[in-house]
């Protein structure tokens, strides 16, 4: 009884933050982190600590790249590319995010993504809705589709003593997440009304929430150096996360000596992420001139401390919550997997759904299902089941999808299952899983 009372709260929460609005989630949610330790006593759990100091230093690069002028520079070019057709970047974004996941073995490289295809859209007349929600769930599709992923290592890590290599894996997932991003694309290139008459994008822009897209003028030729060179800049940051993921002996190894003992370690693929993007961020300020205070003014950094403060509240609460149940939740999903092994899909998306880890959701159920005599067929089918969390729209990029959609189309509905990423989710999730079934029995 307790558990349903615990999980009321929390969904309640979440559904009267998304109601307020901005960071209304994030402070609404700390109202319920509250009640759970200080009233419940349940154990606090711990707040994202890496991804949102991922987050931060990404927002920090980006927001400098805003106010050096490349990021109006990238949205121009990609206008240009998308007056043939302007309904391409619904296809494109989810494609070129699966690949920069798939590449970087993070999903957090996304942070840096959001902002730009929220506003190409925006200003192509593109609902965003459309490429924002599926560019979220491609990138858990390119997670668990990447060699170097937390999730992908746990995996092989889990299956080692029954003999499986990486190769055949990724002979699995690659093609069925890939046919699973396709799918889910499909599902939202016709959602909703056009941008130009969607009710809440036009109240935003009556009511100056939103200004209208601008009338492009002529950089100058020192304006358009500027912004081409801090634009390299952010691309090279890019592509040495990439780099830094596909190959990790690049990142630096240091030592530590505590007590007389010395000890080797290596940075982790988080903390990388936040030293080049801040290196980035430096680098854009010096050497190219980019204000720090209109970097802070600029819709970027906005809607970045935005997605900070959901995520801060939400995810802080949700650990909390699963801290104090772990052991009826995985004991639950054990039972129901020892009477009907092929519910294992089903319960490695519910633990997902709780744990917002897909690398967690591996190494507390992949156990139980070898333990059971499950086949590596079904294991490795199954795999894609890990991306649920999506479902409940507590999630850092949902969160962070909605914060840079300034049209409102992006949204957490008002049933809160209602939301933007439940429908490319699911399809996403179902077709990758399906496929992956069908190819594990060929390769396998």
């Amino acid at each position: 009884m307790a558990l349903w009372l615990e999980l009321a709260l929390l969904l309640a929460c979440v559904v009267i933050g998304s109601r307020i609005g901005g960071i209304g989630l994030g402070i609404a949610s700390g109202i319920g982190l509250f009640v759970f330790v200080f009233v419940l006593g349940l154990p606090p759990g711990s707040p994202p600590a890496t991804v949102l100091g991922m987050i931060l230093a990404v927002i920090s690069a980006l927001s400098l790249l805003e106010a050096a002028g490349g990021l109006d520079y990238v949205i121009r070019g990609a206008e240009r590319l998308l007056r043939r057709n302007p309904k391409g970047i619904t296809f494109l974004a989810p494609l070129v995010t699966y690949v920069l996941v798939l590449a970087s073995g993070t999903q957090h490289v996304i942070y840096a993504l959001l902002p730009v295809i929220a506003e190409v859209a925006r200003k192509a007349g593109v609902r965003p809705e459309r490429p924002l929600s599926m560019s979220v769930i491609a990138s858990q599709q390119g997670l668990v589709a990447s060699p170097i992923s937390a999730a992908t290592v746990a995996l092989i890590g889990g299956l080692a003593s029954t003999g499986v290599s990486l190769p055949k894996v990724l002979l699995v997932i690659i093609p069925a997440s890939l046919l699973g991003v396709l799918a889910g694309t499909l599902s939202v290139a016709f959602r909703g009304r056009e941008l130009a008459d969607d009710p809440e994008y036009q109240r935003r822009l009556a009511a100056g929430i939103v200004a209208a897209p601008a009338a492009q003028t002529e950089l100058s030729v020192s304006e358009k150096r500027r912004a081409m060179g801090a634009c390299a800049v952010f691309l090279l940051a890019v592509a040495a996360v990439v780099l830094l993921g596909l190959f990790p002996s690049l990142r630096p190894v240091f030592e530590t000596t505590s007590q007389g003992v010395t000890e080797t370690g290596q940075i982790d693929m988080g903390r990388a992420i936040m030293i080049v993007m801040l290196a980035a961020a430096g680098i854009l300020a010096i050497v190219f001139r980019a204000s720090p205070e209109k970097a802070l003014k600029g819709g970027v950094m906005k809607g970045g401390l935005t997605a900070i403060i959901c995520i801060l509240g939400v995810s802080w609460m949700g650990a909390s919550f699963f801290d104090a149940n772990q052991a009826t939740i995985v004991g639950g999903i054990s039972g129901a997997i020892q009477a009907h092994p092929w519910v294992f899909a089903a319960g490695l998306f519910v633990l997902s759904i709780l744990l917002f880890s897909q690398a967690a959701t591996i190494v507390t159920l992949l156990p139980v299902g070898l333990a059971l005599g499950l086949p590596v067929p079904l294991l490795v089918g199954t795999y894609p089941a890990v991306n649920g969390n999506f479902f409940l729209p507590t999630y850092g990029t949902v969160l962070a999808a909605v914060a840079f959609d300034t049209t409102g189309t992006t949204r957490i509905g008002k049933y809160l299952l209602n939301h933007s990423f439940m429908l490319p989710g699911l399809v996403a999730t179902a077709v990758s899983v399906i496929s992956a079934l069908a190819l594990a029995q060929w390769v396998f």
